[in-house]
């Protein structure tokens, strides 16, 4: 009912139901669930690429780090393509390139082959990402933290019901007829999801909601006004601080069990017994996409640099307590899953925060902007592989990744809150 009395429909525009939106959103969900294993499967595969070729786990993630540098460097320009021509036909292309990447994984002897394999993935998962996350911060409006949190869950969660079968597949069937298959089936998908989706017109949504912990900007930013804005740098970089720490333990996930040699013991949990880097990986998952819209709509009520100085402290303790205690196998599945549900609501607040701060219209490429942090973030895993390497232990890894989030905790209420307010205080006309 309150959105009935919040719409301010453009005149030949009739506002859409909220069924309509929800399905939208629903499609953006879907898409993001085909795109989650092209990273967060990538972990399963990196013993086996290692010991059939005999290459460095260092230099094999270089290939994770590619892909995630072009999954998100690229976002802004696709971002702009769906501003411009809406989102059908960058996930239709998207779903292409992220099936043709893993085919290339699936022939590659070499490691130019895995690099460019998930380079063309990454190119393609990031023009799913950016277009649904960009969809929903328009459709919803009035509950804008949720439905990117919700989106963000697809990718975050989407993969955990795979871990178990890709794992069993590697086993039975070898690591290239898995990327193979995997990767086409979810292509596949993608490409038949893009034809349903589509971006709202002037009028189709409610108004801003007025929220006095949520302060969202009256005016629409050029994405060149946004990059002008040194508080977008400060976004920027409380993103990549962030981000690194849970971007190393994913990838590393299964290395660093191993290493721990937790990976193989059983653990039971409310009566189910895996593998300790079986039960953490399928945990993370459901919590890294829980974490992101239950986030999302604690910071639609209670602001989004409040949520964060919370979530981010949990994470700084979270890494801390997994360095100390994580050479148990029930500590490992447990804490493993609380510095995920700790990291992935930075996929909901940031661009949430974002769009309040810099407005809706260009939205897509506005927080694929501030999305590319996530591949400057992804410049500092192989660095983390190299300082394991050389000192034979994670505990550096550990320590800087928990510093880290403890100090943008700090940065988001003492710095962000108060410069934000006077931003959008500034720009209301």
């Amino acid at each position: 009912m309150t959105d009935m009395v919040q719409s301010a429909a453009v005149p030949g525009t009739a506002r859409v139901s909220d069924a309509y939106r929800w399905a939208q959103l629903a499609i953006g969900v879907g898409a993001m669930v085909m795109i989650a294993n092209y990273q967060y499967g990538w972990t399963f595969f990196v013993p086996d690429i290692q010991k059939t070729f005999g290459w460095d786990r260092a230099s094999i993630q270089w290939a994770f780090t590619l892909f995630v540098l072009f999954e998100t460097w690229l976002v802004p320009v696709e971002g702009w393509f769906v501003d411009k021509y809406g989102p059908r036909i960058v996930v239709l292309v998207g779903g292409v390139l992220c099936a043709i990447g893993w085919a290339i994984n699936a022939q590659a002897t070499t490691l130019n082959g895995y690099y460019l394999g998930m380079i063309i993935a990454g190119i393609g998962a990031g023009g799913v990402y950016g277009t649904c996350v960009g969809n929903a911060l328009k459709w919803f409006p009035d509950k804008r933290g949720l439905a990117a949190g919700i989106t963000a869950a697809g990718f975050g969660a989407g993969s955990a019901l795979t871990v178990a079968p890709i794992q069993a597949m590697i086993k039975d069937s070898g690591f290239q007829t898995t990327f193979l298959y995997f990767g086409l089936g979810q292509g596949i998908i993608i490409c038949i999801l893009a034809f349903f989706l589509l971006s709202p017109k002037a009028g189709q949504v409610p108004n801003v909601v007025a929220n006095a912990h949520l302060l969202q900007t009256r005016r629409n930013y050029q994405p060149t006004e946004v990059l002008r804005q040194p508080i977008f740098w400060l976004m920027y970089f409380m993103f990549v601080i962030v981000g690194a720490g849970g971007l190393m333990v994913t990838a590393n996930l299964k290395p660093i069990a191993a290493d721990w040699k937790v990976d193989n013991v059983p653990v039971t949990l409310m009566a189910v017994t895996m593998t300790a880097v079986t039960f953490a990986a399928t945990i993370d998952r459901v919590l890294n996409g829980l974490t992101r819209p239950f986030f999302g709509w604690i910071s639609d009520m209670i602001g989004r640099e409040n949520t964060m100085f919370i979530a981010f402290g949990m994470e700084g303790f979270g890494i801390w307590m997994l360095y100390l205690w994580g050479h148990d196998p029930i500590w490992f599945v447990l804490l493993s899953g609380f510095v995920f549900f700790a990291w992935g609501e930075i996929y909901s607040l940031f661009p949430s925060t974002c769009t309040d701060t810099f407005g809706a219209k260009f939205a897509t490429t506005n927080a694929g902007l501030l999305y590319t942090a996530k591949g400057t973030a992804a410049l500092l895993v192989p660095i983390a592989n190299y300082m394991q390497q050389s000192s034979g232990t994670w505990d550096a890894v550990f320590i800087i990744a928990a510093g880290a989030n403890i100090l943008a905790s700090v940065l988001a209420i003492a710095v962000l809150k108060p410069w934000r307010k006077v931003v959008v205080a500034n720009s209301t006309v």
